[in-house]
């Protein structure tokens, strides 16, 4: 694969969203599972997979209201997935360095699904006037 094929990864939301899926998913395999840390696990891992199951949803919707729909659930569940990332470092001081890359990427995801959210209401708003 040559370096543009790369770059244009970082921009395929589905790609981006599935790649980080993974990562966490590979990451939370390692740490170990007590009574404590179970439910923050579990939370992260509905979270984390919401956000490209339902991106992709976005992609495949019916109506421009279900593409809406879809990528405000992606949104929400971003930032949901930034909520169990941050306490997941507080319990695991160990793994800080770890889990503050993924945060990151969560925030941009969010950030990114805001901002569709936010164009798509402008436009809905610009015809009604």
């Amino acid at each position: 694969m040559n370096q543009f094929s790369n770059k244009n990864k970082e921009y395929d939301l589905e790609e981006r969203t599935a790649r980080l899926s993974e990562n966490i998913l590979e990451f939370i395999k390692k740490i170990k599972k007590d009574d404590f840390n179970k439910n923050i696990i579990t939370q992260l891992t509905r979270a984390i997979t919401s956000i490209g199951a339902n991106y992709y949803e976005a992609n495949a919707s019916s109506s421009r209201k279900d593409f809406r729909n879809k990528i405000y659930i992606c949104k929400k569940e971003a930032n949901e997935s930034k909520y169990w990332l941050r306490i997941l470092a507080k319990y695991h001081p160990e793994s800080r360095e770890q889990i503050v890359p993924f945060w990151k990427e969560t925030h941009e995801l969010h950030l990114i699904f805001q901002s569709i959210t936010c164009s798509i209401d402008n436009k809905s708003t610009i015809k009604k006037v």
